[in-house]
């Protein structure tokens, strides 16, 4: 072709410059020219300067199988091996003649036959140069892929009036979701906002956008990753495989079947029905069949199993050039069955050379078609579809003619290899990335946010806590949210890792608190305390993965006992307090899991583990709540280097469970393992005071006695426990705790023994909340006893008598409204017991209508006895 000054120039060869799919894409799809940079050229001359003369007549020879934009990449990659080749005997002439035969030929890329040096043709023939440049066109289509199809989605989520809730949910801070599908859900908000079009039609290809598309951006991502590193790797990195692309296919088909699903209803939600009549026979004879899509899908994985990769990769490609296709195919659907009254009328009707159509039919097809509100962001790319049919014309032509005109140019439209192609593209982006800072908000991962009603469980609850807390003599103690971060660390074992570190701002690395227990100890060594019961109810914070149940931030409820005691007497208690707690929020049934950290230790060590594994081994343990022995087994066997003979061992123990006494009994019979263990015959000890004074105080019933509880955390050194609900909701342990003897001692001079209790209250809450649910309950979320309502438009009538209430310490509200619906409406809802109604008659007569609002009845009283008869009733 001629040379085409205008076209972006891509420089290869440059110093620390690197050949990326999109430059590559360019040049293979004559969109750029190629140039060679002056100083790779001159390393070239300096090393061939003492190279061996070539000796091959040789003639680069391109497969027949590859496109032309296929063949144009092979090179441009050839050109790109030979300048990192580093080879004496490579030349500046065969580099330099491609980019001719690349810049001045676009249709046929013929060479001729040219003398080469071995290293050359070795570089050509053995760089595998085929299959990386359509691996980087694969990259580049890829990536626009999964930008254009969410686009094209949410025009098909209004065309198809589609319900969409399932976007909102995504994100619930549960950890379900992976990060890529929580993106797409978040991109199809933005591209959706506003829009009076969706949420009517369930369809599970619409619900399935997220997570069809979500896998897609995965892969496509680790493909990018692969195809970057070998576009510009030596011939010593050179890879023949094509893995990456290979772990495309199934989510390249999942996205092509969705779209021809979502294309096919939108067809069916088109009003016109010889648009629809009209367009469906063009969808059937130019989309791509879902049978031949498979077939073509099914093709293309047989040839994954083969060795042959340059026909692979080709394939794939072929196949991507289908889905293209269908998404284009879903967008033209879309777009007609939006905009196809004022469209079908103009090609019915005929249009000029100039585009424009017949003004009577449009002004009528204006009046026939309803006004519908697109979404901010799919209102942009419908305009620009709209823009790009006027820019091409009619041509003069209508009816059939000019609806498949149009279709041939939405077609182009949503070709990556078009000119305007690359305007859509950066227009899609810009859209979503224009709403980065001011995008639909949204909570991160494992946080919550409580509405009013939730708020009124949480109080409530807080509530019954300290009422507790406070009977047990506890008084109450705040901390900071975060800490010194050396304080944190350490106090953990493995789970350190999952604390937040903060930025250094003034000289101290700090970070937010893990737990509320370390932070007691430090203020306990810190302030010289011996002897302390304290609690406090707070937010922590762990870097954890969220699931159901299991929060990055989140309340404990924790209650501690400091100081030298009877033996096992505030061990007694914490348990106790459990129970109450549990008992008194009334969550149903729940089981307390009970050990003894030096019980553990002895188990450990008469299985042969050796002492500096305690920690870790117990660590694994510690999971087999979540996780079979047999995994457990895996992880300490090999990851963590204990013999299968150990570990079957500790197999042995962590088996029993059962009623505290019963198996305590059984564990001290003469002939147990434990009698010959010091530290286990003081824990069996020490099990007997406290089992027998919780049986005394007649909550054991709640206790198992579980060999295989481990509790991670490595400060307890004495009972453990940790408090599991049983009911339908699966929340995981609600409540843990234990005996800490070293922990304050870490802080100061003083060793000041310690045990105490936390309350996973968060968990609680949601068992609370799904009771609630399955119950049909209702919350009130505020105490508001009286609505002052106020017939008319006067405030100072409704600060008066408002504030006359509030002065008398009652819980009040007020409206003022003309309607007096409004105001019995307002009081429903808020399920608000009485309102006094002050319209102009009752002013006029000193008196007020007292409204029962249940018992839908009202009295007229004088407006001097209102407070004096609020309180009779409200204290009845």
């Amino acid at each position: 072709m001629a040379e085409r000054a205008e076209a972006p120039v891509i420089t290869l060869g440059g110093k620390g410059s690197n050949l990326s799919s999109s430059s590559l894409y360019a040049i293979a799809t004559g969109l750029a020219r190629v140039s060679i940079d002056s100083s790779a050229l001159d390393r070239l001359v300096a090393a061939s300067s003492k190279c061996c003369p070539p000796s091959i007549n040789y003639r680069i020879k391109l497969s027949e199988n590859l496109t032309l934009p296929e063949s144009r990449a092979f090179l441009t990659v050839a050109i790109n091996k030979l300048l990192l080749y580093g080879s004496s005997n490579v030349r500046t002439v065969l580099p330099v003649r491609i980019s001719e035969v690349l810049n001045y030929n676009s249709k046929t890329l013929e060479f001729e036959p040219l003398y080469c040096t071995e290293d050359e043709i070795f570089v050509l023939e053995r760089s595998y140069a085929a299959l990386h440049g359509i691996s980087a066109i694969l990259d580049h289509e890829f990536t626009a892929l999964s930008s254009i199809v969410d686009a094209v989605a949410a025009i098909s989520c209004e065309a198809a009036r589609a319900d969409v809730a399932a976007f909102n949910s995504m994100d619930s801070g549960d950890g379900f979701s992976s990060k890529e599908e929580v993106g797409v859900a978040s991109d199809m908000k933005v591209l959706l906002n506003g829009s009076k079009l969706v949420g009517k039609v369930e369809r599970v290809w619409f619900s399935k956008i997220p997570k069809v598309h979500g896998s897609w951006r995965e892969i496509v991502k680790l493909v990018h990753s692969k195809v970057r590193i070998e576009l510009n790797s030596g011939m010593k990195l050179a890879n023949a495989e094509c893995s990456a692309v290979r772990s495309v296919l199934l989510p390249l088909y999942d996205l092509g079947k969705c779209s021809l699903s979502r294309a096919k209803s939108n067809l069916e939600s088109t009003d016109d029905g010889d648009l629809q009549t009209t367009l469906g026979d063009l969808f059937g004879g130019k989309c791509p069949r879902s049978d031949s899509f498979t077939d073509g899908f099914k093709l293309v994985s047989e040839l994954g199993l083969e060795e042959d990769h340059e026909k692979f990769v080709h394939e794939v490609n072929v196949l991507l050039g289908m889905v293209w296709k269908i998404v284009a195919w879903e967008s033209i659907t879309g777009f007609f069955a939006l905009e196809g009254v004022e469209w079908f009328g103009k090609s019915e009707k005929g249009v000029d050379a100039n585009g424009v159509g017949n003004v009577k039919a449009e002004k009528k097809s204006e009046k026939k078609k309803k006004k519908v509100v697109l979404g901010k962001g799919t209102s942009v790319i419908v305009q620009m579809i709209k823009d790009r049919l006027q820019s091409k014309g009619g041509g003069g032509i209508g009816g059939l003619e000019l609806l498949e005109k149009w279709v041939e140019d939405l077609l182009l439209f949503l070709d990556p290899k078009d000119q305007d192609f690359g305007s859509l593209l950066l227009r899609v982006k810009e859209i979503v990335e224009s709403n980065e800072s001011r995008r639909l908000p949204k909570l991160p991962k494992g946080t919550r946010d409580f509405a009013k009603e939730q708020m009124t469980i949480r109080k409530k609850a807080f509530s019954i806590i300290e009422e507790v807390f406070e009977r047990h003599g506890a008084t109450a103690l705040d901390t900071p949210a975060f800490e010194l971060r050396e304080t944190l660390m350490g106090k953990y074992g493995e789970d350190s890792k999952l604390i937040y570190d903060l930025a250094d701002q003034g000289g101290e690395l700090c970070s937010l608190r893990y737990d509320l227990t370390v932070p007691f100890a430090r203020y306990v060594a810190m302030n010289g305390l011996t002897s302390f019961k304290r609690y406090q109810i707070a937010k922590v914070y762990r870097r954890d993965n969220p699931s159901k149940g299991r929060y990055r931030e989140f309340y404990q409820c924790d209650f501690d006992i400091a100081g030298q005691y009877e033996k096992m007497g505030p061990d007694f208690e914490v348990v106790k307090i459990l129970t109450e707690l549990l008992d008194e929020l009334n969550i149903g049934d729940y089981e307390i899991k009970l050990n003894h950290r030096k019980l553990l230790d002895g188990m450990l060590e008469i299985c042969g583990v050796p002492p500096e594994k305690f920690r870790t081994i117990c660590s694994s343990v510690d999971k087999l709540d979540k996780q079979s022995f047999e995994q457990i087994k895996k992880e300490m066997v090999e990851e963590k280097g204990l013999t299968v003979e150990t570990a079957d061992a500790i197999g042995t123990f962590v088996k029993e469970r059962g009623s505290p006494l019963s198996l305590l009994s059984k564990l001290k019979l003469e002939g147990s393992k434990f009698l010959g263990h010091n530290g286990s015959v003081d824990a069996l000890n020490e099990l007997d005071i406290l089992f027998k004074a919780l049986e005394r105080s007649k909550c054991i019933g709640k206790v198992v006695f579980d060999l295989s509880l481990a509790r991670g955390l490595d400060y307890y050194t004495g009972v453990i426990f940790e408090a599991v609900f049983k009911g339908g909701t699966q929340v995981g342990a609600i409540a843990a705790g234990g005996r800490y003897d070293n922990l304050i001692g870490m802080f100061g001079t003083k060793q000041v023994p310690a045990v105490g209790v936390s309350l996973g209250i968060e968990r609680v809450f949601a068992i609370m909340e799904q009771l609630q649910k399955d119950q049909n309950q209702t919350t009130r979320a505020t105490k508001t006893e009286v609505l002052v309502s106020i017939l008319g438009d006067d405030l100072t009538q409704a600060a008066e008598l408002a504030t006359e209430l509030w002065n008398a310490r009652l819980k009040a509200e007020y409206l003022v409204n003309k309607r007096v619906m409004k105001h019995i409406d307002r009081a429903r809802e808020s399920r608000i017991p009485y309102m006094v109604i002050v319209g102009e008659r009752e002013l006029n007569e000193g008196i007020v209508k007292l409204k029962d609002v249940e018992a839908a009845k009202e009295e007229e009283i004088p407006r001097s006895k209102l407070v004096e008869e609020l309180k009779r009733r409200l204290n009845q």
